[in-house]
């Protein structure tokens, strides 16, 4: 007659293990010892080990993304020679000699010389100063005039929403060039902070409406309604709770922007609008090429290469940063 079945006999091959709910659960006997261990450790689990947060699961995407690595690599070296451009020219981006003009590549000054006799080497590294300042600075600007009016607005809503947003549709309808050509030709100033100001005029909507909607979509989360439940002021939430995790749209949309920005100052420069001489700009010597493309192409050639360049890094920097921030792209 055979044994009657116990389940809690040794080498029977089901246990019961309880599921501290006041029932039962049959799991296999290897199911239940690997409940006990660590996955893939072979140890016990840790409980107290720290899932990744938003920020550092993007700082572990971005550190093994190839794009990333040598766009940054070379924002840096472009930041670098617009801070101390004496490393790498040791000239006079001014200092001209009319006997060498349009005269091509000659030993030491391996780009040639333009129509005024300057050396297109030295005032291409120089003209990465303009360049780069614009784009920063007027990125700047445009980010926190943009992130503080579209945050105000799609955390209060109401009346502040509707007029903030009728207010950017009408920035939005002004062509860029065109207002910089209107805004612009009235200003006699040959320094970077017009142009600055007339980008960040016209580049805060963008910021705002990313910002707000952004916004918009943090402050319906289940924390921010349990910080509101337990009293919590308008304050405290919009800074500890929803501006931490409504600011990476701002950060994504910024980055590429700042490349867009660059490119926008060189075409003000090469209509005369933007930075003037005695400034040393890519678009103004771009601007000086364009009409002696035929006799001394290489005139042209290094800084448009130089202006292509540096759009093309921060924009491939802006879509690492995409990526690695936005968790349906990976």
């Amino acid at each position: 007659m055979p044994e009657p079945y116990d389940p809690l006999k040794p080498g029977d091959r089901e246990a019961i293990a309880p599921t501290g709910q006041g029932g039962a659960m049959d799991l296999a006997i290897e199911e239940a010892e690997s409940l006990e261990k660590g996955p893939g450790t072979g140890g016990p689990a840790a409980p107290n080990e720290k899932a990744r947060s938003l920020w550092s699961d993007a700082w572990h995407q971005l550190r093994r993304n190839p794009v990333f690595i040598v766009s940054s690599l070379l924002i840096l070296f472009l930041v670098v020679i617009a801070i101390w451009p004496q490393l790498i020219a040791s000239g006079d981006p001014l200092q001209c000699d009319l006997s060498k003009s349009q005269q091509g590549s000659a030993p030491g000054h391996p780009f040639g010389y333009d129509t005024q006799g300057c050396d297109v080497y030295t005032r291409t590294v120089y003209g990465a100063r303009a360049s780069i300042t614009v784009g920063i600075c007027a990125t700047v600007g445009a980010a926190l005039l943009g992130s503080l009016l579209g945050g105000l607005a799609g955390f209060f809503g109401g009346w502040w929403d509707a007029l903030l947003s009728r207010i950017a549709d009408i920035f939005f309808g002004i062509p860029v060039v065109l207002g910089g050509l209107v805004f612009l030709s009235v200003v006699t100033s040959t320094t970077v902070w017009p142009v600055v100001g007339f980008i960040v005029l016209l580049g805060w909507p963008q910021i705002a409406r990313i910002a707000r909607g952004s916004v918009i979509t943090a402050k319906q989360n289940d924390y921010v309604q349990a910080a509101r439940a337990l009293g919590a002021g308008n304050g405290r939430m919009l800074l500890r709770h929803v501006a931490p995790n409504a600011v990476a749209p701002v950060i994504v949309v910024a980055t590429i922007a700042l490349g867009t920005y660059i490119a926008l100052e060189a075409t003000l420069s090469f209509l005369g609008v933007g930075l003037r001489p005695p400034t040393v700009s890519w678009g103004i010597d771009i601007s000086n090429a364009a009409s002696q493309i035929r006799n001394a192409p290489h005139m042209l050639l290094y800084p448009a290469g130089a202006l292509s360049l540096t759009v093309l890094a921060f924009i491939m920097l802006g879509d690492a940063v995409r990526d690695a921030l936005d968790p349906k792209l990976r």
